[in-house]
């Protein structure tokens, strides 16, 4: 069956960047190499949501990964404002009530919703360090199937747990994976990372990949290099 996504829209390039006149050059230096990309709290405090804007009417995919928590009215209130930016992805952190109050304010958005389990820079030891009971895998499950219960559109997971989660929540959620790293790369302060291939070969829908792609001494061949990889292992 042919992939109906095309492997450049696998791919989320992390503009981890403070200015967004940095995240602007790294736009254009990455040009038609790149389809998608992720604005984090660093440049959404630095003037990213009109940067935002910006991509979304140059035709460019922009998830904003704010990793809303608060009480539900509020949750409600922001994704409604988030809505209307025009992102195909908002991050939620996977609390029942934050889940609840963020879908039933997206109304007929386009917009989807991705559901924070387990940060990937977390083990089994600072789990238990904040007090969770649960390991990591257990966690990331339980969370997976109230985001499901919720109606939210997907999870943000590592990709050592999507084979897991894509046989429990089936072929309709979004599994989107950060911790990317190429077979040489660093991990940085990732704990809980996978290559590109191995990562889409487990299940993962979307890979977020900010320091091997934005360091790269070529970012736009490391882009293309990754989106090839993706695309044979979707074969």
């Amino acid at each position: 069956m042919p992939d109906a996504m095309p492997p450049i829209d696998r791919l989320i390039v992390a503009l981890d960047t403070p200015t967004v006149d940095a995240a602007r050059a790294m736009v254009d230096r990455l040009g038609d190499a790149v389809s998608f990309y992720k604005i984090g709290l660093e440049l959404t405090y630095g003037g990213g949501l009109e940067l935002a804007k910006s991509l979304v009417a140059e035709g460019k995919k922009v998830f904003l990964d704010l990793k809303l928590h608060d009480i539900p009215t509020t949750v409600a209130r922001a994704t409604a404002q988030v809505a209307n930016l025009g992102a195909t992805f908002l991050t939620i952190h996977a609390y029942p009530q934050t889940m609840r109050a963020a879908r039933g304010a997206l109304a007929d958005s386009p917009m989807k919703l991705l559901a924070v389990t387990v940060l990937t820079s977390y083990d089994e030891g600072d789990l238990r360090e904040a007090g969770f009971a649960m390991g990591v895998r257990d966690l990331v499950a339980r969370r997976a199937t109230q985001a499901r219960d919720a109606g939210v559109h997907g999870i943000v997971l590592s990709a050592e747990e999507a084979e897991t989660m894509r046989a429990l929540l089936g072929p309709d959620m979004l599994l989107v994976t950060p911790g990317i790293r190429p077979a040489d790369g660093d991990v940085g302060d990732q704990k809980r990372v996978m290559t590109p291939a191995r990562a889409i070969r487990a299940g993962a829908d979307h890979l977020v990949v900010g320091r091997p792609i934005t360091q790269a001494a070529d970012p736009r061949a490391a882009a293309l290099s990754i989106v090839a990889e993706i695309a044979a292992a979707r074969r």
